[in-house]
Parts: structure tokens; C-alpha cells; sequence
């Protein structure tokens, strides 16, 4: 498993605190019902140790990792319970060279340009931005990005409201987050209501939303009248292109018949890469033939295996 892509593809992280071991499976499995199949076990409570271990050895779809390590006896206990990465509050130069030399992830706590420029030069890619919105939310990363060569894992005052506001921004790996794993939601027991929150955020995380839909006309002839009927009655713009012709934003006259009996139907979302990652963990196939990526490597656009009603499905960038 590639830590850090993985990582970035669910997107979000809870951080859990646990003061019970024996809740650490339950909640790990109501975590990937809400599609967050990720687990940040901080080492500030006791039962920190065994949770990770418990997890690992019950959930092995979970990413799961050790979080507030503060120093080599933490980090090895929680390599040898299964933690699969390794955070921290601050830039622990000791801890980080282990973790280096063991080839573990490690995601060093930094708020700072130096602590940044010292992870930098410690050979890492990302690094938690903790504590995110009380050290200057993501203005302040959007101010440094440009001359640091690292990607951000903020923690800290991120929830459902701000999440977008972080990952929007293309530096940003994945976001930490505690309020889906609250103490009391934990000590409750209330799996489902985890559940539900996960899946709420997701949903916002993906931002899911039509488009357009494109239709299928025999040639170009059928495809400018179709689109001036429309524009006409509606006073969409007409927009010409190479393959199709656009009435406003919203419809789609192919030229030449495409994908779908009947054409397709565009769904945008925030990020295709982590759409199509938690698409596929409800079992949505896609048609790799069609993928379609940017000048930084993202995917712009990528259909669905499946069809719908006639009408096949992809998935665009907003």
C-alpha cells in the first residue's frame, strides 16, 4: 500500500483518541461504512497502543496510523502494534531520521517556514500543518506553498464547513480531522451516527453535481440544429466546437455519435482521483481507455463502466 497516495485519495483522516481498546474495531468498521476507511490513533491515551493493533489486525482495509508520537519507545511500540504511518505535533529531528531509516511515512507536525525547510531537506514530501486554522488556516500555506516543494496534512479546526476551503487548494494531501470521532459519540458507542457524519463529509469532500448532458446526433448537420432549437427557445449561447456543439453550459449536441446509446451525462465533482477512489469502494467501475489528465498528472475526466438509462456516465473536474 502506497501510504501517501492512499492517503490522499480518502482524503480526510479522522484523528481518534480512544480510552477503550475494545471500541477500536467497531468504530474502525463504522469509519469505512461512512467511506473514511482511515484511523489516526493518537498515543495520548492509553489504550492508544492496543487500538492500532486491534484495528490491524481486524481491519486490514484501514489505513490506519499512530499519531502524537513524541518519541522512538512511542514510535516502535506503534510500528510493532501495525501503525502503518507516523505523526507528530512538532518536527522531532530524532524521531523523523527513524522513521526514514526504518522506510516508514512519517508526518512531521510543522508551523512554521523553518520546521518546513527542515522537512524539506530531510528528504519528505508532506507534512502535518498542526494546529491548522490557530497557525493561519490555509492562507497561510497558500502564502509559503510557492517556495516550499511539500504537500500539507492540516489538523486543527478543520470540519465539515471549512474542509473545502482546504481542499481546494492543490497542495493540500489529505485533511485531519476529530469531529466525526468525538469523545462521547466513542464512549456511546453510536456507530451509526459516526457512520452518517463520515458520510456527510464525503459527500461534501466530493461536491458531486450534474454538468451537462451531451447527445448523441447522427452528424454535424443534426447536431447545429439541435443546439440553434435550443438556443433559439431558450436563449442558451451557442458554442461551436471540434467534436460537438454547446446551447449554453448544460447541453451537449455531439457530432458524431460517442460513448452511450443515447450520449452521456457529466457529473462534476471536486477531484475525479478521489471520486473515482471512493466510487470504487462502492464496486463503480470505470473505463481506464477514457481517462483523461492534466499537466499535473490529476485526472480531468473518466467514465463510468456503466450506463444509465442509455446514457453513459463521466466523471469531470469542476
Amino acid at each position: 500500500m502506497n501510504v501517501f497516495q492512499t492517503a490522499s485519495n480518502i482524503g480526510i483522516i479522522p484523528v481518534i483518541a480512544i480510552e477503550d481498546a475494545a471500541k477500536a474495531v467497531p468504530l474502525a468498521r463504522a469509519l469505512t461504512a461512512g467511506g473514511l476507511p482511515a484511523a489516526e490513533v493518537t498515543f495520548r491515551t492509553a489504550a492508544g497502543e492496543e487500538a492500532i493493533r486491534q484495528i490491524a489486525q481486524n481491519c486490514p482495509e484501514v489505513l490506519v496510523g499512530a499519531g502524537t508520537v513524541l518519541n522512538l519507545d512511542q514510535c516502535d511500540r506503534a510500528l510493532n502494534a501495525g501503525a502503518r504511518f507516523i505523526v507528530s505535533p512538532g518536527y522531532n529531528e530524532e524521531l523523523v531520521n527513524h522513521c526514514i531509516e526504518k522506510g516508514v511515512p512519517v508526518f512531521p507536525g510543522c508551523v512554521n517556514a523553518s520546521d518546513m525547510t527542515r522537512a524539506v531537506n530531510a528528504g519528505l514530501k508532506v507534512v502535518k500543518f498542526f494546529p491548522a486554522e490557530q497557525s493561519g488556516g490555509v492562507a497561510f500555506l497558500k502564502a509559503l506553498a510557492p517556495v516550499l516543494p511539500l504537500d500539507f496534512m492540516p489538523t486543527g479546526g478543520v470540519n465539515t464547513k471549512n474542509l473545502m476551503d482546504y481542499l481546494s487548494f492543490d497542495r493540500i494531501a489529505a485533511c485531519g480531522g476529530t469531529w466525526m470521532v468525538k469523545k462521547d459519540l466513542i464512549e456511546g458507542e453510536k456507530w451509526d451516527e459516526i457512520t452518517a457524519i463520515c458520510k456527510d463529509a464525503v459527500k461534501t469532500m466530493l461536491g458531486f453535481e450534474l454538468r451537462h448532458v451531451g447527445v448523441n446526433c447522427a452528424d454535424e448537420a443534426e447536431a447545429e440544429r439541435t443546439a440553434k432549437a435550443f438556443s433559439a427557445v431558450f436563449g442558451f449561447e451557442y458554442k461551436p466546437g471540434n467534436s460537438s456543439i454547446f446551447s449554453g453550459t448544460a447541453l451537449e449536441c455531439m457530432k458524431a455519435p460517442y460513448l452511450g446509446e443515447k450520449g452521456h451525462i457529466a457529473i462534476g465533482t471536486n477531484s475525479v482521483d478521489r471520486a473515482v477512489y471512493h466510487l470504487g469502494l462502492q464496486g463503480v467501475e470505470f473505463d481506464e481507455s477514457t481517462r483523461k489528465t492534466n499537466a499535473k498528472g490529476k485526472t480531468a475526466a473518466i467514465y463510468l463502466k456503466e450506463t444509465f438509462g442509455g446514457f453513459a456516465v463521466h466523471l469531470v473536474q469542476k
